[in-house]
């Protein structure tokens, strides 16, 4: 079955740097479009940065210059590099995966990762 596991969240001071990692099983890693989502205490889940199987990239404009999301189709991960982090980055951090399939996308995500920034 699919599996999506999130790791390297943690504490860090505002200006830090973290990196996040998503590794994942169960599907073609390769086919699929991949996001990184975060959800901060009581607002809702947002979009924080996509990449299509080709490496096509965008990101939410909070976060544009500072995150950087790649993937690694040999080790089937994605990965979030987070630079210049902010309090306002403080959130859960979740990946997600799309999957192509002849009847529309199939969506899989991890369990999350928390990320606290302090000012």
């Amino acid at each position: 079955h699919v599996q999506l596991v999130e790791s390297g969240g943690g504490s860090v001071p505002a200006g830090g740097s973290l990196r996040l990692a998503c590794a994942t099983s169960g599907t073609i890693f390769s086919r699929n479009a991949m996001g990184w989502y975060r959800q901060a205490p009581g607002k809702q889940r947002e979009l924080v940065a996509h990449i299509t199987r080709e490496s096509i990239t965008n990101y939410a404009d909070s976060v544009k210059g500072r995150f950087t999301i790649s993937r690694d189709n040999a080790k089937d991960t994605m990965y979030l590099q987070m630079d210049s982090l902010k309090p306002e980055d403080t959130a859960v951090y979740y990946c997600a995966q799309f999957e192509p399939t002849p009847h529309g996308t199939l969506d899989f995500w991890g369990q999350g990762t928390r990320v606290t920034v302090s000012s």
